[in-house]
């Protein structure tokens, strides 16, 4: 009889340990009737009081429509980790690191954002890079393993760059730096931008490379006037230019328009004397009322005009000024700036 008590009280000892374990592991708190009810252990996911948004990771997008069993592959809940690539193969293979939110979100694997993400790695992508598929620069066996690629424009077109013979880049020396000459905004290697650092517009639109880069190696030439028409300079004759001791800076003058006109010389103003501002503001319409010499501007006339051409009267209201000649030099002596 002291026996069989004996029996009776292991196995009731152990049935209450074998009721009292949890299969979801020890230290699992949750209430048993927040997930499951009297009736059955199955979880209603529509019912159920437990907020998963409680362990710190909230079920957001596709992962509120997947069974508990789908990333708890058994009972102990707390046997699963919070990271996307804990549970989601990386079929990227670590090329673009182990964030996927980066990326993705919980809604889709599709990525919306791949202009800021290349914003954000220093290779924004304008012109024609923005309208490239990825696997157009980042090639690999794998099309969903995207290395990192060089940020260097010849670290993708360097075959480009050996290829073009209208230029030769490669005998005429250039930098293998495209952005030199290429704009990164434009949708081919020509096209408007082209050239973008001297715009080829005006009178320099549709010339030929050559007439320019005489060399046969494209050497870099200075981006200023004289470089290319010192001749046009020296021979001009209407007014001599040379003789006239004009500036070699064409752009004071001229703008590109083909033929060089129109002309002005808006600096006439304050390198000589004002003749766009001041009294003789719209008094003039051609250089030559005052430079009547057309060989040399360095002379110009002050009494010729109608309202200086009359020495008398010119001597009358100059009586009292000592030292008065009627001569242009004498003129612009006392009136610098044209006033009296």
């Amino acid at each position: 009889m002291h026996r069989l008590s004996r029996y009776l009280t292991l196995f009731l000892f152990g049935a209450i340990g074998l009721m009292a374990q949890n299969p979801h592991g020890e230290g699992f708190k949750i209430n048993c009737s927040d997930c499951h009810n009297s009736g059955s252990w199955q979880v209603n996911l529509q019912n159920m009081k437990f907020d998963h948004a409680s362990t710190g990771f909230e079920l957001e997008g596709q992962h509120a429509a997947v069974a508990c069993m789908d990333c708890h592959e058994n009972l102990e809940f707390k046997k699963v980790g919070t990271q996307c690539v804990e549970c989601h193969t990386d079929v990227h293979q670590m090329s673009v690191g182990d964030d996927c939110k980066r990326c993705h979100d919980s809604e889709s694997w599709l990525v919306f954002n791949i202009p800021d993400l290349h914003e954000q790695n220093g290779f924004p992508l304008q012109g024609a890079h923005i309208t490239l598929a990825c696997i157009d620069c980042h090639d690999a066996s794998n099309n969903l393993v995207w290395q990192r690629q060089g940020q260097e424009c010849v670290d993708c077109h360097r075959e480009d760059y050996q290829t073009a013979s209208d230029p030769d880049h490669v005998a005429s020396g250039f930098s293998i730096d495209c952005i030199q000459c290429h704009e990164p905004l434009s949708q081919q290697w020509g096209g408007d931008n082209f050239h973008y650092f001297f715009p080829l517009v005006l009178g320099h639109d549709g010339l030929d490379c050559m007439d320019c880069h005489t060399s046969p190696t494209y050497d870099q030439i200075q981006p200023i006037c004289s470089t290319c028409h010192i001749d046009d300079y020296q021979s001009a004759t209407n007014p001599n230019h040379l003789s006239s001791g004009f500036p070699t800076d064409c752009a004071l003058c001229h703008n590109t328009n083909p033929g060089w006109a129109p002309a002005s010389f808006e600096n006439h103003d304050d390198d000589h004397f004002p003749i766009y501002s001041g009294t003789h503001r719209g008094t003039w319409s051609s250089c030559t009322e005052c430079h009547t010499n057309t060989s040399n501007y360095n002379i110009f006339s002050c009494i010729d005009c109608h309202e200086h051409s009359d020495k008398s009267r010119m001597d009358k209201k100059h009586d009292d000024v000592g030292g008065y000649r009627y001569e242009s030099n004498a003129c612009y002596n006392c009136h610098p700036t044209g006033r009296e």
